[in-house]
C-alpha cells in the first residue's frame, strides 16, 4: 500500500469515529441566525465545504503562478 493511501485510510477512520461520537444536536449561532442540527450532518457538511473551498483556492493559486510564469517569458 502506498503511504498516501494509508494516510487517507487513517484520516477517514478518525473522521468516522469523530462523527459517531458527536451524534447529538449541535446549536450554531452565526450573526442573526441560529441553526440546530445533528453532529452527524454538521461534520461531513463542514468537511465537504472545506474540500471544495480548498480545491478552488489551490486552483486560483496555480492560475496566478502560471500567469506570472507566462509574463516573465
Amino acid at each position: 500500500m502506498k503511504t498516501k493511501s494509508i494516510i487517507i485510510a487513517i484520516l477517514t477512520a478518525l473522521f468516522v469515529i469523530l462523527v459517531m461520537q458527536n451524534s447529538g444536536v449541535v446549536s450554531i449561532k452565526a450573526y442573526f441566525w441560529e441553526i440546530e442540527m445533528s453532529g452527524i450532518v454538521l461534520f461531513p457538511t463542514i468537511l465537504i465545504l472545506g474540500i471544495i473551498i480548498g480545491y478552488f483556492w489551490a486552483k486560483m493559486n496555480v492560475k496566478k503562478k502560471n500567469k506570472k510564469i507566462e509574463e516573465t517569458k
